[in-house]
């Protein structure tokens, strides 16, 4: 049978429904139908594909290789990714927590292909340089590997000098738990020492100096009221029916993401977030957000004028954070948006990961 009927027909033999497969394996309902109906166009590529496949087999007791394998020699486009098996990525996926990961088979193999390319073009060139200058050529090469040997050196020495002169770069002090102050654009910009204010007094026009009107204040930030919240990432978002309940001034319940098996979205996902419309272009100058109890979340603040990730840079982030996080943006952004995407999630109490966010107020100029 193709592998939508194998899989259905696993299924039913379990006695499960489509939503009980949805809940054992986090992959939305409209997926599992379509994959049992042969439509594996909504899955997001090969590698997402076989990886549905996997869950879902897994859930319903099949034995989930001959299946991907059948997808394999029936689906899989060509290209990188369709050189690489499922097996091997999820092996290195599940080496992601690692700080030094080893690197994939395919990886290895093509630098060790390139390495023994490059060792055959230059043996013959090196040996017949060899046969044709002889003795002479020998101590020429001689003198020139000790003069690349002691430039090497004193470029190294000199290195060296200036990292122990310049001294240990500057510590950041850990930001406070609970609640965060995080800016965007513009960090990191020094204050003007007492030098430098009196110098500023010292040009600064005297009284009765007739000049140019200087310009206009900037108007104070006040509170942006968003028209519309939506869950916003890969099949929909999560959980888009709470999205709501973070307006007005947030709500008990609140809005949360799907629970993962891992801080990085199982390798499922890029990320996830809350889109916020704002009805019209305004310009924000800061974020408040409450995220709950739960530590752990990173996550950014997008602005733009197209609900799209290339169409909202990010303007400020925030790692580590957990309660009231609290943004403001030394350099204002304008758009019709504004996206709370989460790119780490923080543990629950059940060993998962899952992300909460209780309220989202915005500040700026309409």
């Amino acid at each position: 049978m193709p592998i939508g009927e194998t899989l259905a027909h696993a299924r039913r033999q379990a006695g499960l429904t489509v939503a009980q497969v949805s809940k054992r394996t986090r992959i939305r309902e409209t997926i599992i139908r379509n994959i049992e109906q042969g439509d594996f166009a909504g899955c997001g590529g090969d590698f997402y594909a076989r990886g549905h496949i996997r869950a879902i087999a897994k859930a319903v007791g099949a034995d989930s290789g001959p299946l991907i394998e059948e997808y394999d020699a029936r689906y899989r486009e060509p290209g990188p990714m369709g050189t690489v098996s499922l097996e091997e990525l999820l092996a290195a996926s599940g080496r992601a927590g690692q700080r030094h990961p080893p690197d994939p088979p395919v990886v290895r193999a093509t630098v060790a292909s390139a390495a023994e390319s490059a060792r055959r073009k230059v043996v013959p060139v090196a040996a017949g340089r060899r046969a044709v200058s002889g003795r002479a050529g020998g101590r020429r090469t001689v003198r020139w590997a000790v003069f690349v040997g002691v430039a090497l050196a004193v470029v190294v020495a000199g290195f060296v000098a200036l990292r122990v002169l310049a001294g240990p770069p500057p510590s950041r002090a850990p930001s406070a738990a609970g609640n965060h102050v995080v800016t965007g654009h513009g960090a990191g910009r020094s204050r003007p020492g007492p030098a430098a204010k009196a110098s500023r007094r010292a040009s600064a026009p005297k009284a009765g100096h007739t000049g140019p009107p200087s310009p206009a204040p900037a108007r104070p930030a006040q509170p942006l009221a968003p028209v519309q919240a939506a869950a916003f990432g890969p099949h929909g978002g999560d959980n888009p029916q709470l999205a709501h309940l973070v307006l007005g001034g947030g709500h008990s319940a609140g809005w949360h993401t799907d629970w993962y098996s891992s801080a990085r979205f199982g390798n499922l996902y890029p990320g996830t977030g809350l889109l916020l419309k704002m009805g019209r272009a305004v310009t924000i100058t800061g974020a408040r957000i409450d995220l709950g109890s739960a530590t752990g979340a990173s996550f950014q603040l997008r602005v733009g004028s197209t609900p799209t990730l290339s169409g909202m840079p990010p303007v400020a982030r925030a790692s580590g954070a957990s309660g009231v996080v609290r943004l403001h943006l030394t350099r204002p952004a304008r758009g019709r948006y504004v996206l709370v995407w989460f790119t780490r999630l923080p543990a629950d109490s059940s060993g998962t990961f899952q992300a909460d966010v209780y309220g989202v107020s915005l500040q700026g100029r309409p």
